[in-house]
């Protein structure tokens, strides 16, 4: 593979420009294992947070250069790149590793934390966070064992954004001064992009994901919406989502753990408030987290995340406090139950790939409910004193706990039947590029073949009236299938199910998905017709059709009695011919992907 890789003994640099990272991965690390690191210095360790009491965050530049200060001074600390963002800066993610091993086969029998930060720039609190708990815990001023647990943490993932420095885009948030904006270099929401991978942050974070298959996934945000007192929310992967061994583990398990480790810090932590009314007194319902996010990414591949919310309009030195102690506990929690964590997932993905059938659509079943412990303020209307119409506020003179509705459950709406294989014609490059960014095992055709398979029709579907992070997003698709003989040509991909990214494949490959690629306009090209007809011309043809096709015709005599329009209409006529004829193309609304079994 070609690659261009860069050394600096001092600033420790990777440049990885294609997949397969793992051997360049393995050598660099022996190579860091035999440089000699310079001594600790008694330096000012003090971030821009700390110096500032909690109202300053760090600069890109500055924070980069402190993890790379960590990396200099501690043997157990390693800052590498790997690939490219939009922004042309490299991504970068910091290893802390006790024994000081970062051969990633080695990382990988660990217990492996991947915390990312700065997804969205303008909620830095995970930043100063994780930078103050890797030095606290390199410093040995906190007592965190992570005897058998990696942390690897992401410092700034929306690099671009981070660059877009302002004191103004945030508006409905406490601090701190100045921060990052939301949109990437290409002003993409990099927190819908875990499917589609427009961004070169999400192919680099793919091959990240995938070297080190980490335990726990934590993505640090800041939330919007309603006011109450809990400082700091968490958005859990949904433990019917993930299904089996693992989402029962997290319910009842991790869960727990860290809503009391989090209480004994003085942190009252509730899941993400996702109003469902006007108000949380009325109840809230589970958000739910489609592939598109970074937790809905990262459950395919039945890893369990927390994208954590800290409150908006808490104070930053709060919120970031709480944020570092989180990740504290999620540190704690690994290296207790990490190794049941990981037999829980390997559980999962050995039933996926015995499955006859994969789920991959689901919705809130409002027939569950259970109850939590919430602590809020009273929300109210009074006039506006801009428009003079009634307005929402939260009147935090009158606080409130009590115990309120929380729709959690959800139902499954579709299941598909898994094939032995997919098979993907050679054209559509756009999709293996995805699967091979995902580490998909294919196989290519030796010779051209024509093989009996189970062939989809795009039938109806729905399309956003304006564009969505670059994409008119496409919903509420439904298919008809047929079993068809197709001929494949030589070099076109088969793509085998008995694989453990399997869950992957059939959440992105059933057009029916939320978030698969037809949705996400991958397949577009199928839903124009490129032949048609010439009234004139056809008319003759469409005697003849008739002719010899009775049955055709008697459909014809049928729909004209049953529908006036097409009755006084000769061109609907003659397109019905057409469209029930040889003449019609084969290719328009057949979703290029085929479902074959030996």
């Amino acid at each position: 593979m070609n690659k261009a890789l860069h050394i600096d003994h001092k600033h420790i640099k990777i440049v990885i420009k294609l997949r397969n990272t793992f051997l360049i991965s393995s050598l660099l690390a022996f190579i860091f294992s035999c440089t000699e690191k310079p001594a600790v210095e008694e330096s000012d360790w003090l971030t821009p947070f700390e110096k500032s009491k909690g109202t300053e965050t760090f600069t890109y530049e500055e924070g980069i250069a402190y993890f790379m200060k960590l990396g200099e001074a501690y043997e157990s600390f390693r800052v590498v790149e790997y690939g490219k963002t939009d922004s042309g800066y490299p991504l970068h993610v910091g290893i802390y590793s006790k024994e000081s091993s970062f051969i990633p086969s080695d990382i990988k029998k660990k217990n492996v934390l991947l915390i990312n930060n700065a997804i969205h720039p303008g909620e830095p609190d995970g930043v100063d966070a994780s930078m103050m708990l890797l030095r606290d815990m390199l410093q040995g001023k906190v007592n965190v064992e992570n005897e058998n647990t990696i942390v690897a943490v992401i410092p700034f993932y929306n690099i671009g954004g981070a660059l877009n420095r302002n004191s103004s885009t945030r508006a409905n948030q406490e601090g701190p001064n100045e921060y990052g904006f939301r949109g990437n270099a290409k002003n993409l929401d990099l927190n819908r992009d875990f499917i589609k991978m427009d961004s070169e942050n999400m192919r680099s974070f793919a091959e990240i994901f995938h070297l080190y298959e980490p335990e726990l996934f934590i993505d640090t945000h800041v939330s919007n919406g309603a006011d109450y007192q809990h400082v700091l929310t968490y958005l859990a992967t949904h433990e019917e989502k993930l299904g089996g061994e693992i989402g029962t583990f997290m319910k009842d398990k991790m869960n727990p753990f860290l809503e009391n480790e989090m209480k004994k810090e003085g942190w009252d932590i509730v899941p993400y408030v996702n109003v469902w009314g006007t108000t949380p007194d009325k109840g809230y319902v589970q958000f739910f987290d489609s592939p598109r996010y970074s937790s809905g990414y990262t459950a395919l591949f039945n890893t369990p995340s927390y994208v954590i919310e800290t409150h908006m309009l808490k104070p930053y030195q709060q919120r970031t406090q709480a944020t570092y102690d989180f990740l504290k506990k999620a540190i704690v929690f690994l290296e207790k139950h990490g190794d049941e964590l990981s037999k829980a997932k390997e559980a999962k993905f050995e039933a996926d790939q015995k499955a006859n059938a994969i789920a991959i659509n689901w919705s809130i079943d409002s027939s569950k409910v259970d109850q939590i412990r919430f602590k809020g303020y009273e929300g109210s209307y009074k006039p506006s004193e801009v428009s003079g119409l009634s307005r929402l506020y939260y009147d935090r003179s009158k606080p409130y706990e009590k115990e309120i509705p929380f729709y959690s459950g959800l139902k499954v709406t579709k299941r598909e039947t898994k094939p032995d294989f997919f098979i993907i014609p050679k054209a559509w490059g756009n999709v293996i590029a995805a699967l091979e960014y995902n580490h998909i095992k294919m196989t290519k055709l030796e010779e051209d073949q024509t093989l009996t398979v189970d062939v989809k029709y795009i039938e109806n579907y729905k399309t956003v009236q304006h564009p969505y992070e670059g994409h008119y997003l496409h919903y509420d698709i439904s298919t008809t299938a047929k079993v068809e003989e197709v001929l494949f040509r030589k070099g076109d991909y088969m793509v085998p199910t008995d694989q453990r990214r399997v869950r992957f494949l059939m959440e992105t490959l059933t057009p029916e998905g939320k978030d698969s690629y037809f949705a996400w306009n991958y397949f577009d090209p199928i839903l124009q017709q490129k032949e048609h007809f010439s009234s004139y011309v056809f008319e003759d043809k469409a005697v003849t059709i008739l002719k010899k096709n009775p049955e055709l015709k008697k459909a014809l005599e049928q729909k004209k009695k049953e529908d006036e329009g097409f009755r006084n209409s000769a061109y609907q006529q003659l397109e019905f011919i057409y469209d029930h004829s040889d003449h019609k193309e084969r290719s328009y609304l057949r979703y290029p992907i085929y479902k074959y079994n030996q």
